[in-house]
């Protein structure tokens, strides 16, 4: 499931919504040694069952092919930032620790910092399946001690979704590919004046998306303004005073100012991406998304949501640089990883479980089932990969032009700080000037004063 895909409630709820689900959970792995407890990230729409249906049929191939073992699915249902949450708690304690445990790429580290997780290269130096991932999608798991923590299970790409029935209306091109993003800004404005009973524009924004806003919105604006906009890997230090965050919260500010984007209230929805894909998108609602490459998840046959003709309906752009700069496109990509606790009594078993989700048919089964993009070079050439559905090579493409948030345990704290910005100029709070500011007091707090001024 991809970074996907969040919403940070203040710490104390966090903290007891995550107390709630670990009683749910039932305990942690050591009940029993031939069972392996995996946790993992269950979709908030009832309907969508795409990760609970691959991990039921992982779950029965690995106890039909290991008689006398069993795996038990501990779901937990919760936005993203949550989900983060109730994970970190049930990680601190044996007690409620499970076996293995779904970790996007962007937390993984911090995680690995705290002592949480298990390195996994003892296992992986013998795995003959290991050398056949990408390199990027392996350093995506790497800690700065060299150590590997976690087995990557696809990755994502992002772009602008548009509609083209209210493209037509407006005039617009069907064959759409804005070269900057006052072009974005131009075409949103056109819609708004023109078929006035839709949303022109979403930009994923404020607190209440967590990573959403951060990596969907911010991210996509601040990597096409500039090199290494967040983090300077030769200073290995974090960017503020950056004209190039001023200009990505400009863009924002000007989505909401001019009632370009969704409704400020919607906008700040815990659920909006939900809603997006399940509501806005399908009914014709919304004109252009700045969003991933996972989308048709939630569209394929079975999942509740059913739009078989999304691909005639909805047009595929590339995120443009700022002012079409080399090289002209703009992606984000992240992902998510498998990873085992430290805590974990049954990391043997764990691995194993591992090993079967991860042959090449059931890696293909997921990418395609989740429409994923693939981390393994013998799944990325396969022809049944490939034309699996529309928009994959699209994306897939798109990995030439990606970026990978910097992979630190700074990261989410920066990340959240970028949130509160976007939204201070989302409801009009702050001025921009203000938010950036703020950012870069937040930003120097949480890396200790480790920051680069551009």
């Amino acid at each position: 499931m991809p970074v996907r895909p969040t919403a940070p409630a203040p710490l104390l709820l966090a903290a007891v919504l995550a107390a709630s689900t670990l009683t749910a959970c039932g305990g942690g792995s050591g009940d029993d040694p031939d069972t392996v407890k995996v946790s993992y990230k269950q979709s908030m729409d009832n309907k969508i069952r795409v990760m609970d249906d691959y991990l039921e049929s992982m779950k029965k191939q690995f106890e039909k092919a290991n008689p006398g073992k069993k795996v038990k699915l501990v779901p937990i249902k919760a936005p993203d930032a949550e989900y983060y949450t109730k994970v970190q708690q049930m990680l601190r304690s044996p007690k409620t620790a499970p076996d293995l445990v779904y970790e996007d790429t962007f937390l993984i580290n911090s995680d690995i910092t705290s002592g949480y997780l298990k390195p996994l290269d003892p296992y992986l130096d013998k795995w003959k399946e290991w050398p056949k991932f990408i390199d990027t999608a392996k350093a995506a798991a790497k800690a700065e001690d060299g150590k590997t923590y976690g087995v990557p299970d696809g990755t994502d790409t992002r772009g602008l979704w548009f509609d083209k029935d209210i493209f037509k209306k407006a005039g617009l091109p069907a064959n759409w590919q804005p070269k900057n993003w006052d072009e974005i800004l131009d075409a949103a404005r056109t819609i708004k004046e023109k078929v006035p009973d839709v949303v022109p524009l979403n930009v994923y924004t404020g607190k209440p998306g967590g990573e959403t806003s951060s990596m969907q919105g911010m991210e996509m604006l601040l990597y096409g303004t500039g090199e290494n906009p967040l983090y300077d890997p030769k200073a290995k230090k974090w960017v503020v005073g950056g004209q190039g965050f001023k200009d990505s919260l400009k863009f924002v500010e000007t989505v909401y100012k001019e009632k370009l984007g969704p409704d400020v209230e919607d906008a700040l929805d815990p659920n909006m991406a939900t809603r997006v894909r399940g509501e806005f998108l399908p009914e014709g609602k919304l004109g252009i998304n700045l969003d991933g490459s996972w989308l048709p998840q939630d569209w394929l046959p079975g999942s509740g949501h059913e739009w078989p003709q999304w691909s005639k309906e909805l047009g595929l752009a590339a995120m443009p640089t700022q002012h079409g700069q080399a090289p002209g496109k703009v992606s984000m990509s992240g992902g998510w990883t498998w990873a085992i606790p430290s805590k974990a009594d049954n990391a043997d078993l764990a691995f194993k479980f591992i090993e079967t989700m991860q042959t090449k048919e059931n890696a293909k089964k997921w990418y395609i089932a989740n429409s994923g993009i693939s981390v393994r070079e013998d799944v990325a050439k396969d022809p049944a990969y490939v034309q699996a559905q529309p928009g994959i090579k699209f994306f897939t493409d798109l990995v030439a032009s990606t970026h990978y948030r910097p992979a630190f345990p700074a990261y989410p704290k920066v990340s959240t700080a970028m949130q509160e910005a976007m939204e201070q100029v989302t409801t009009g709070d702050g001025s921009v000037d203000k938010a950036a500011s703020g950012y870069d007091d937040e930003v120097g707090s949480a890396t200790d004063g480790k920051v680069i001024e551009k």
